[in-house]
């Protein structure tokens, strides 16, 4: 009878061994989990899945974040691993390692550091607190994906995250871990770079005024200049046309090829300004009026959905001018309306989480009703203290001396400023294609459209929003949003970035950039007023259930001895 009991436990354990090996194997081939939280920050976007579904090839990832850190970028570390792993759970063409660059002999770092130079990789400059003091390590938030014979870079640490504190920062560049990857992934998929284009010819943005927004493109595409005078149609491989406050009009062969350009499914970044005025021209005289620029494109944005008036809108809420305030030469800043200050609020992934833009000078956007099935979303709109003054109104500094006594003319909530169009586009030129058009058309083999595939645009009512500031003393371009009389740095970049990203992003994968970790952070003061409470419930609270457990256990085998005696 005991040696059958022993078989059969002997049994019973080899089958719980089994059971557990088994699901142990099976959780290392099939990686999942049950996401709980209330961000759902472990669930990919829908997007992504679809896309690493799609993928054919091996794909192997090489973390460079790797060794001894600070609790933070621990954080960092394992938010790396998890999003790895849940990426891995959507392809098993995907692989990961963690490595540390900085192992090794001297000579062996040396020469991987200058390496990894040639890539763009740098390192960031870590403190780390230690028993004899602070100690400084070079680190690598980095990781470098391989697929098909390419790599591509991704930066794990955002360097222009949002927040104003470190916690913050990192907590932003984890939530755009997913985007990221999947951006990257994304851009390795393709067979080449894709391209963006910036018009020229019509008193653009030079190229020293661009210099910074084409520099952060590069970085993912293809970026070059193009002139409507000098071909007869504008290829599709240009996958964004940005146009970057013109000064001077639009022709109807250039209207014509970007019409037919958007009836194929082209996408467009108008950043306009109908009203030329700019703050140096306020200083040389006294009055100034704001003349129209003869762009040429109100009728046809207006047949896409949109229009841009030709007014200037203020807002109470707005970035500083430095202004001299006696005859001694002193300068002090001065709340300038002009120049609004843009809180993103639109539940849209392209401004979801961005900090606040500042335009110059902007106009009010109207949306117009379509023929055609048109989606209008107001991606930027002023604060509730906002004003339109119309242009025929003189411009001057008289304005700053009022202050708080004209805060009531600021009457107006939400003036929109940039607005994108999705959908189905009407042809500008419908009824109107001249014979020299269709011979136009019949040379490059193509017909002419008068309605679009489903494609988008984004108008913004302010050109300035693409153009840098120029250092006096070296000439430089500076970072575009860096306004160097608040000495801020502004979303202008991030802005532009998401909107070029979301225009030529078919898979959606930008989605996942619009996703928001919440950062829940101990109340320090709290947290030490309730010190000792606390370490009492840590160490004496396992110890009572301890104890419990001890008293339950035994009253129940005394029960149960005393029964089957």
């Amino acid at each position: 009878m005991k040696n059958k009991k022993r078989n059969q436990s002997l049994l019973q354990l080899g089958l719980v061994v089994g059971i557990a090996g088994f699901l142990n194997i099976l959780g290392n081939v099939f990686f999942t989990h049950l996401d709980l939280t209330e961000d759902q920050r472990f669930t990919l976007t829908k997007p992504t899945k679809e896309m690493l579904r799609k993928l054919d090839g091996e794909v192997y990832v090489n973390v460079l974040l790797e060794g001894q850190f600070n609790a933070g970028f621990k954080r960092l570390q394992r938010s790396v691993k998890e999003m790895l792993d849940d990426l891995r759970s959507q392809s098993g063409y995907v692989s990961y390692t963690f490595t540390n660059p900085g192992d090794g002999t001297v000579e062996d770092i040396n020469a991987r550091r200058t390496e990894l130079a040639k890539d763009g990789i740098v390192p960031t400059n870590l403190r780390i607190k230690t028993t004899e003091g602070t100690e400084e390590k070079l680190i690598y938030p980095y990781a470098k994906i391989s697929y098909r014979g390419r790599t591509e870079v991704v930066d794990l640490l955002d360097e222009d995250a949002r927040g104003n504190t470190p916690d913050e920062q990192l907590n932003t560049s984890i939530s755009q871990l997913e985007y990221k990857f999947a951006n990257a992934l994304h851009k390795l998929s393709s067979s080449a770079k894709e391209i963006v284009a910036f018009t020229v010819g019509h008193g653009e943005l030079n190229e020293l005024e661009r210099n910074d927004l084409v520099r952060n493109l590069r970085a993912y595409y293809e970026v070059g200049t193009f002139n409507l005078d000098s071909t007869s149609v504008i290829p599709q491989d240009v996958k964004t046309l940005i146009v970057a406050k013109p000064k001077m009009p639009f022709s109807d062969r250039d209207l014509f090829l970007i019409d037919q350009y958007v009836m194929n499914g082209g996408k467009m970044l108008w950043l306009i300004d109908p009203l030329n005025v700019e703050i140096d021209s306020l200083r040389t005289t006294n009055n100034y009026v704001a003349r129209d620029f003869p762009l040429n494109l109100n009728d046809m944005l207006f047949k896409y959905g949109a229009r841009v008036n030709p007014d200037l809108v203020l807002d109470w809420q707005c970035s500083n001018i430095p202004m001299v305030i006696d005859q001694k030469g002193t300068i002090d800043l001065f709340k300038w309306y002009y120049f609004p200050v843009i809180i993103p609020t639109a539940d849209h992934p392209l401004v979801r989480n961005l900090d606040g833009i500042n335009l110059y000078f902007p106009s009010s956007i109207d949306t117009i009703k379509t023929k055609t099935p048109v989606k209008k979303t107001i991606l930027l709109a002023t604060s509730d203290r906002s004003k339109i003054q119309p242009n025929i109104t003189r411009l001057n500094f008289e304005i700053l001396r009022y202050g708080d006594e004209i805060a009531n003319s600021f009457d107006k909530k939400q003036v929109p400023v940039a607005v994108l169009l999705e959908g189905e586009f009407p042809s500008f030129f419908e009824n109107r294609v001249t014979a020299e058009m269709q011979q136009n058309l019949r040379q490059i083999d193509q017909g002419y459209k008068p309605l679009s595939t489903p494609t988008r645009m984004v108008v913004v009512a302010d050109g300035d929003i693409a153009r840098n500031f120029i250092n006096g003393k070296t000439g430089q371009p500076l970072p575009l949003g860096l306004n160097p009389i608040d000495r801020f740095q502004y979303a202008n970049k991030d802005f532009l970035l998401n909107a070029v990203e979301y225009l030529r992003d078919d898979a959606g994968i930008i989605a996942a950039r619009g996703r928001e970790v919440k950062l829940r952070l101990l109340d320090t003061q709290k947290a030490e007023a309730q010190q000792t409470l606390w370490q009492l419930v840590n160490i004496g609270g396992p110890l009572v259930l301890l104890v419990a457990f001890g008293l339950i256990y035994s009253w129940l085998r005394k029960r149960k001895f005393e029964k089957t005696a």
